[in-house]
């Protein structure tokens, strides 16, 4: 089985990726590159991710990135500023359904871990995912940040992850939690999610 796993600069994508390949899993990285609403440190963190978990495993773990600021620019002109991370991983679900059809993957990979953060509710995630069609694995989903931290640290990416960067400078000051899905189909309206996700997987680009 091959999968397309989305993969931050942070602490549970990572473990998310390894445990996948832990149990036989063929999985393709893409980072959604989000300058200028972050900055370089977090590209060069992704790679040193992706570096340590093909030590740690031996596999090839091959990276994309895609370009992911204008779909930021957009959603904020376009959408409800504290519907932003929702509609955000929209976006980067269907791109990475893009890329997983391409590559010939079977399903994606998200790094979720049920109410950590906020676009981490159940509401949230049953917002993000409709109409995706489409297998979404999440493996971390009953671990609690321990949990996560002590695989992170076994494995060797934890102290990668914690390395300081600017963060999302577009995060709104009150992210939604408990997103509603009519009003996300409404959004879905004056944004073409699939046009958007078509563009960035289209330029997206090996490492």
């Amino acid at each position: 089985m091959r999968y397309v796993s989305l993969i931050s600069d942070g602490i549970d994508s990572p473990v998310a990726s390894y445990k996948m390949s832990e149990v036989g899993a063929e999985v393709i990285l893409l980072h959604m590159d989000n300058r200028p609403y972050t900055d370089d440190a977090s590209i060069e963190k992704v790679i040193a991710i992706a570096d340590r978990l093909r030590e740690v495993t031996g596999r090839e773990f091959p990276l994309y990135t895609a370009p992911h600021g204008p779909n930021q620019q957009a959603i904020s002109e376009k959408c409800e500023r504290n519907y932003q991370c929702v509609m955000c991983k929209r976006i980067m679900q269907r791109t990475a359904r893009e890329l997983a059809v391409r590559l010939g993957a079977d399903g994606i990979i998200m790094g979720d871990s049920l109410g950590q953060v906020a676009s981490q509710t159940l509401r949230n995630i049953r917002s993000e995912n409709i109409d995706l069609d489409f297998p979404v694995a999440r493996p971390l989903i009953g671990m609690d940040k321990l949990e996560i931290e002590a695989v992170a640290k076994a494995i060797g990416t934890y102290d990668i992850s914690i390395r300081p960067t600017a963060g999302c400078t577009i995060v709104p000051f009150k992210p939604i939690t408990e997103a509603a899905p009519d009003k996300v189909l409404s959004f879905d309206t004056v944004l073409d999610l699939d046009a958007m996700a078509k563009a960035s997987a289209e330029a997206a680009h090996l490492i």
